[in-house]
């Protein structure tokens, strides 16, 4: 992974965003690959001379970061407050300081372990847990778990989007379920070798209150979206595979090589474009330009791909229709030729009421 980075090359982390992210798209060995390798892909967009245009303002940041420290202060008094704890004395914070993220995932195990057996309440503040993907360990960090007399271990996530009357925006709640759902996987993985412990299915959701700066809380379900990310991790193919399918020498060293030797590089690893990535991931608009080059039927969405089997461009697609290619036995191909036979009916009559307009006036 180190080759492939370039040397002096720190490996960008994975969060729990990307990973959901990349869970969404399995097909895509690209994504799988550079993510394992912990390849800047923001800055080999720019080489490429596509950049995504996109990502958090450093105005959100600074206001999603003021907003958890202020649900964290006094020991999470307010945090403790919406899990119904008055007495934040009878909450015990472990320490999680450790050195680097194998000393810190151990020290947070045993925390864990400690908070469960002691039966009592407990707030870990920025765990960090691992989970393998693809092979590959990844590191991730939630905002907050909280651990009940009973062994339960609650993943708390905050945002600084407001919940106004009690409810948030459906789409901002979807994409924090989903990250919530990669900390319930790794946070399982603990679980099952600690005795007396289990892991909700549920996530505390604590946003602003209306147009205030006030925490207020909402319990999601993740079981759905749990289930959904588990499967189509399982799905990745081993980052070691990929690999091994490269050929000789190559590498994505940003500051080493051309954009021209990275062009060929990144086009050496398949990948599976679907306009969803746009909103995803950083080469996205890369790999769109090349599709478009190709006439790639992906470009049009995945529900158009599914539907048209074994036609993979527009060119091929446009070719069936006009009956010039295809099987007409194929459904996809009967189906197209079906349309273009529709929409000519209806150019037809239309230019035929026109003439009658015409010859009206």
């Amino acid at each position: 992974m180190a080759e492939l980075r370039g040397p002096g090359t720190a490996p960008r982390a994975l969060d729990a965003r990307a990973l959901a992210a990349l869970a969404a798209n399995p097909g895509c060995r690209r994504r799988a690959l550079l993510d394992g390798a912990g390849v800047d892909k923001a800055a080999l967009a720019s080489k490429l001379g596509s950049p995504a245009p996109f990502g958090q303002s450093q105005f959100a940041i600074m206001r999603g970061n003021s907003f958890e420290a202020k649900v964290k202060a006094d020991g999470g008094r307010e945090l403790l407050r919406l899990l119904g704890i008055e007495e934040p004395g009878a909450v015990s914070l472990p320490d999680l300081a450790a050195a680097g993220p194998q000393g810190r995932t151990a020290r947070t195990a045993l925390a864990l372990r400690e908070a469960t057996g002691a039966g009592a309440w407990a707030l870990l503040d920025h765990p960090l847990l691992a989970l393998e993907v693809a092979g590959s360990p990844v590191y991730l960090e939630p905002d907050a778990v909280v651990v009940s007399p009973d062994g339960r271990w609650t993943v708390v996530e905050i945002k600084s989007f407001p919940m106004i009357d009690g409810a948030a925006d459906a789409s901002k709640v979807g994409a924090a379920a989903r990250q919530s759902a990669v900390y319930v996987l790794a946070l399982e993985r603990m679980a099952a070798v600690t005795e007396g412990a289990t892991v909700a299915h549920s996530v505390l959701l604590v946003c602003p209150k209306d147009f205030s700066n006030v925490p207020t809380a909402s319990v999601v379900d993740v079981r759905k979206q749990r289930s959904v990310t588990r499967r189509q991790l399982a799905r990745l193919t081993r980052i070691e595979e990929i690999a091994d399918a490269l050929p000789e020498g190559t590498t994505f060293d940003v500051a080493g090589c051309s954009a021209a030797e990275l062009t060929e590089a990144v086009e050496s690893v398949p990948h599976a474009y679907a306009p969803e990535c746009l909103a995803a991931c950083e080469l996205a608009f890369h790999c769109r330009a090349r599709a478009r080059e190709a006439g790639a039927v992906e470009t049009l969405g995945r529900a158009v791909r599914g539907e048209l089997g074994g036609l993979t461009t527009v060119g091929a697609v446009l070719a069936a229709a006009r009956g010039e290619a295809g099987d007409p036995d194929d459904p996809a191909v009967a189906a197209l030729r079906r349309a273009r036979a529709l929409r000519q009916e209806a150019l037809d009559r239309a230019s035929a009421l026109s003439e009658e307009a015409s010859a009206c006036h």
